[in-house]
This record gives structure tokens, C-alpha cells and sequence, in this order.
């Protein structure tokens, strides 16, 4: 080997290794990502969208969701005595529901046992054991020929301080109490934003197949270390149907019109369909003209 060639390669070498001590360099300088815990027993705050969240919404009221022909059909149609079918009585409420409309009791950290390294956060659930697993140790997503479960599959990471959650492998599942649902396609993002004892939460909900764009819910968390969560009660199925015959599917036919909510209110049926429209402020201009046809009530007694 001559003496150029040696050279040329002290100074490759040379290179490498002021390459990696640069790259070393730059990771130590990198900085730290914020954390915030969201660890502890929570309340849930309904300051907002009370209806929502108790007693729940009304038959037919479906304005203010962006939800497309598809979830309408399948909203009219549903009926909630479907909860009493015995295979349906024991079932947990799905994340997409129970994400957006109630919010976790009991949020807990999961420590590798030897390292005692932080990898994830199990979220104890209420109604039916809703309990959710999201892990932050940097795995991907399964396939998206998985299985989809009730809870789905989730994984959470810090972004500006802020506990951002993503949800996929999703079971077909309502998302309010009177039948609109979400997919096996749906994707739900969840953002905790924890100010001392109060987390805000913002969720949206994207659904290629139900929703024209995405559903976005918020609510708060306050910390409530009283709390001492409990896990839930076993369930026990009984014959809640009386003589109704087994495998009978309570539903409302096709075609069925729930007005009950628009007379009520006296506002326009067609306002309670829902849809994207319905979801920003220009819509009440055309809720003024709806309401211009709508046809006068003639007095009692003529």
C-alpha cells in the first residue's frame, strides 16, 4: 500500500469517526421531550354538551354531527332495546363512545417489570370493563388486517407537552346513545392538555365510511385522588325481553321518520338529520328559511 492510499484512508477514517461524534453530539444537545403525566383518579367535568352526557341524547337528534347517508340509515334504524338481547347485555361500551362521552376514572401507569421503564397507560373504562391499554414505548400499529376489539389498538407520545392518543383497530360501534356509529375504518386522536389538577381533553373521531368530516368532541378531567377507582361489577345476563322470541333484533324499519325531537323544539326535521352543514355557523341562515316553510299551527279550535 502506498502512501496516498494510507492517507486516504486515515482520513476516511478520520471522517467516520468526526461523523458519529457529531451525531452523538447533536443527540445530547437534542431537547428533552416535555412530559406531562396524566396518571391518577379523574372526575369527568360535563361543563359543556350536558344532553350529551346525561340523560343523553333524544331520539332523532342527530344535528351537529357530521355523519354521512350511511350512519344516518343505521342511526334511524337502530333501536337501544338491542342492549337488552342477552349476547348484548355484558358487552362494553366501545372506545369511540366511551373516549368521547366519558372519559377514563382511573388512569395508571404500566412499568416494564425489571426496568421499571415507563411503557404505557392503562385507562380503566366504566360501563362493562371499558378498560384501554395505550402504549408509549414507540411500537407501531398492527396490521390493518388485525383484529379490531372494542377498546382498539392505542398508542400515545408527547407533542409540546401535550399527551396526544391514537386509536385505530376499532369494532363497528356507536357513538351516541341513539345509533350513530363509526366503522372498522375509524380513527380517533385524543389530546391531553393537563394545567395542574384539570386535564382538557379534545378528541376528533375520522371515519371514511360515516362521517363527512371529523367528529370533535372536548370535555375536562379534574383530579380527584378520593376517587380510589374500583374495577367494575361482574355482569350477570338475564331475560330482559320478556316473551320476546331468542335471537329477536329489536329495530325500527326503514323508511321510519323520528320527529319527536323536531316537534318538540318546533324546529325543522330536516335540521336534525345531522351532516356536516350542520356543524358551522352559516348554517343558520338556512335554518331561517327552513323555518319560513315550515307550516303554520292553526289555533286550537278552528
Amino acid at each position: 500500500m502506498t502512501i496516498h492510499s494510507r492517507i486516504r484512508l486515515s482520513v476516511l477514517a478520520l471522517t467516520v469517526v468526526l461523523g458519529l461524534v457529531g451525531v452523538q453530539l447533536t443527540a445530547q444537545n437534542a431537547p428533552p421531550v416535555q412530559r406531562v403525566d396524566i396518571s391518577g383518579d379523574w372526575q369527568v367535568v360535563t361543563q359543556e354538551d350536558t344532553p350529551n352526557y346525561a340523560p343523553g341524547p333524544e331520539l332523532g337528534d342527530y344535528a351537529g354531527l357530521p355523519i354521512n347517508e350511511n350512519s344516518r340509515q343505521k342511526a334511524i334504524s337502530w333501536d337501544a332495546s338491542s342492549l337488552s338481547q342477552p349476547e348484548r347485555q355484558t358487552q362494553t361500551h366501545p372506545a369511540q363512545y366511551i373516549g368521547n362521552n366519558r372519559g377514563p376514572a382511573r388512569i395508571s401507569k404500566i412499568l416494564e417489570p425489571v426496568t421499571q421503564r415507563h411503557i404505557g397507560y392503562a385507562l380503566a373504562g366504566g360501563f362493562g370493563r371499558a378498560d384501554r391499554i395505550v402504549w408509549v414505548d414507540g411500537r407501531p400499529h398492527p396490521s390493518e388486517y388485525s383484529e379490531h376489539t372494542w377498546s382498539g389498538y392505542s398508542t400515545g407520545a408527547w407533542e409540546d407537552g401535550v399527551f396526544v392518543i391514537t386509536t385505530t383497530h376499532l369494532k363497528t360501534g356507536f357513538i351516541r346513545r341513539n345509533g350513530a356509529y363509526t366503522s372498522p375504518y375509524a380513527k380517533m386522536v385524543e389530546h391531553y392538555f393537563r394545567t395542574g389538577d384539570d386535564i382538557a381533553v379534545f378528541i376528533w373521531i375520522d371515519d371514511p365510511l360515516t362521517l363527512d368530516e371529523p367528529m370533535v368532541r372536548t370535555y375536562m378531567l379534574r383530579w380527584n385522588p378520593a376517587g380510589n377507582t374500583q374495577a367494575g361489577g361482574v355482569f350477570e345476563s338475564v331475560d330482559e325481553l320478556g316473551d320476546k322470541p331468542l335471537g329477536w333484533v329489536p329495530f325500527f324499519t326503514l323508511g321510519t321518520r323520528h320527529t319527536e325531537y323536531a316537534d318538540r323544539f318546533k324546529i325543522p326535521f330536516e335540521a336534525t338529520l345531522g351532516g356536516a352543514e350542520t356543524l358551522y355557523p352559516e348554517y343558520q341562515l338556512k335554518l331561517q328559511e327552513l323555518m319560513k316553510q315550515q307550516p303554520t299551527a292553526r289555533p286550537a279550535g278552528r
